[in-house]
Formats: C-alpha cells, structure tokens, sequence
C-alpha cells in the first residue's frame, strides 16, 4: 500500500492507495491545515492513526524543488529528506517530488470530466504541454514527448523577474519593488500575490475601501479569501476586490503564455492549482484569453493552443501514479 501526499503552504493532503485499485482509488483520504503542524511526520502519523492500512511506501510531493532526496518548501518553514522520513515513518521507500512533476504526471491520465474548457484551439498530436498552477504558490512545468511517452519537466518558472505588460502594472512592480526589492511572478500571480494586487489598488484610492472591509482585512490571518469572495460576490460594492482580482488574471493569462511560448506548448496549457477551479467564470469571460494572445506577431499560434482548467486535485494523483509506478519498478 502507498501513502500519497500534497504538501503546500497552506494544506496538508494524504491518501492511501494500493496498485491493486489504482492511484484513482483512494482507500483513505484527508486533509490537514500545514499551520498546525511543525513538520510533515507528524502529520503523517495523525493521518495514519484514523486510517484503515499500513503503507510500506510513500510518494509526497511538495511546494518546492527537491534536490537528492532533500526538500525545503517554498511558503513553509519545513525541510524535507527521504531517509529521514523512510525511517522514521518505519517504511520501505519514500521519495519526495515537486508538486508540479506530481501534476504533470496525472496531466496525460486526466478525464475530460476533469477538465473545463478556457480555449478549445487545436491540440498538436505529441506538442509539449505547459502547466501554470496558482495556489498559495505559483508553480509551472512542462511536458515533452520523447519518442514513447511524455515526460514531465520541473521547473521553478513561478519565481522568474515579473515583466508589466500595461501602465497599472508598471505601477505595481514599482509599488512592491519597494516592499520586496525583487519582486518575482509568484508575488502578484498567487494567493499569496491577490493582497500585493489589491494594496497597491487601494494606494491609488484609499478612499474606496470601506470601513467594514478594512477592519475584516485587518483581522484576518490570510487576506486572500476575503480579497476574493469579494471581487467574486461583491463586484459592484467592492471596487478594489475586483480590480485587484481583474489584474491577477491579466497576469495569469500573459504569463501562461509566456510558459507556453518558451516549451512551444502546442499540445495544450493545464491551469492547476487551488485558485483556477476557483475562478472559471472569470477565466472564461474573455479577459485571460486576451492576456494570453497579446504577444505580438505569435498571437496566432496563442489562439490555436488548447487551454484548460484541472479541476481536481492533480498533484495528489499525479504523487499517487508516480509513487505506484515507481513500487512497480522496485
């Protein structure tokens, strides 16, 4: 039996899986807050003391890169290391992967019921694939074919320099140059990044944040749900809410199509992560797909790249075929 695992910043989600089911089956599931946690092996042993199954393996994949066994994540103050948790979990075989190799791996298995529809395009037979994943964190990979199959490719892209594309934006990079000095994609195209959007709007006009919305933000640990039911809810009362979250899917949109024009992502671009399932109504209105195409003279080929939205969690399928494909290699 394998425990599968998705570790962000802001969640802990645990599976257990058997190859006999299939990594689409799982036999136990639950999710956890990471803040009340100091590490994952605790984590891991509260999920196990309810679950019904002992693993002999475990495939977690995290918010972070992951070098030789050894993880730190991004936007959690944890370090991670395969022996370590191999042996202290009393396991055979752990292995630890990026998040987004996680979702690139359940990427080719995904159904269309799991999919909704931003750009048809024409998909090419075999293309390279992009995936753009906004969750607390921003993660990219891509996917290329190598002859028999397609091989997921990690990447840290989410922390490249962020490049305005209009007169607002210029503003914003300016605005948190001065609060981060180098602010990079993930600062302004996450959940973490909705909140740099929105005090940079409300710089421009603080007299259009009302007295109840100042107080709830300034109440809250994490402004972003209520940045966003805002803008989603309350679009007509909430003016820096919407604006804010306006901006984040230009953003969104032209860097997706940055991704995909470095990989040629011909055979498609997947938006993954907590926030696009979150948002299709706002992806779908024309706004992302005219971010996306506004690249000049490759326009054209922007308007043929299929774009879609994952709606499940891909990163807890794509640890659990990854960790039962490599329990099948031995």
């Amino acid at each position: 039996m394998l425990l599968a695992g998705d570790i962000g910043g802001t969640s802990i989600r645990l599976a257990l899986v058997s190859a006999k089911g299939g990594p689409r089956k799982f036999l136990f599931e639950k999710e956890f807050r990471s803040a009340d946690y100091e590490g994952l092996q605790p984590a891991i042993e509260a999920f196990l003391a309810t679950a019904e199954g002992t693993p002999t393996s475990a495939c977690i994949c995290v918010a972070g890169p992951v070098l030789d066994g050894h993880a730190r994540l991004t936007n959690l103050p944890w370090e991670l290391d395969e022996d370590a948790l191999r042996q202290g979990l009393g396991l055979k075989q752990v292995h630890l992967i990026n998040d987004l190799k996680a979702i690139a791996h359940a990427v080719p298995s995904l159904e269309p019921v799991e999919l909704v529809e931003i750009n048809a395009g024409k998909a090419v037979k075999q293309g390279a694939i992009a995936v753009v994943a906004p969750g607390t964190g921003l993660g990219e990979a891509f996917l290329i074919w190598d002859g028999k199959t397609y091989l997921p490719c990690v990447s840290e892209g989410g922390h490249a320099d962020f490049a305005p594309t209009n007169a607002f934006q210029a503003g914003l990079l300016a605005f948190l140059t001065g609060r981060f000095r180098r602010v990079a994609y993930e600062r302004v195209c996450s959940g973490s990044g909705l909140p740099n959007i929105y005090d940079y709007a409300r710089s421009l006009d603080p007299a259009s944040e009302s007295e109840a919305f100042r107080a709830a933000l300034l109440e809250a640990h994490d402004r972003t749900p209520l940045i966003l039911e805002a803008a989603v809810k309350d679009e007509t009362t909430n003016h820096l809410a919407a604006e804010a979250l306006r901006v984040f899917i230009d953003i969104l949109g032209a860097e997706s199509a940055n991704l995909a024009l470095k990989v040629l992502a011909t055979g498609g671009v997947y938006l993954a992560g907590g926030l696009p399932p979150r948002l299709i109504p706002q992806l779908q209105d024309g706004a992302f797909m005219r971010a996306f195409t506004a690249k000049g003279r490759f326009a054209g080929l922007l308007q043929n790249v299929p774009v879609h939205v994952v709606t499940i969690n891909a990163a807890l399928l794509g640890a659990a075929i990854f960790g039962l494909e490599q329990a099948r290699a031995g």
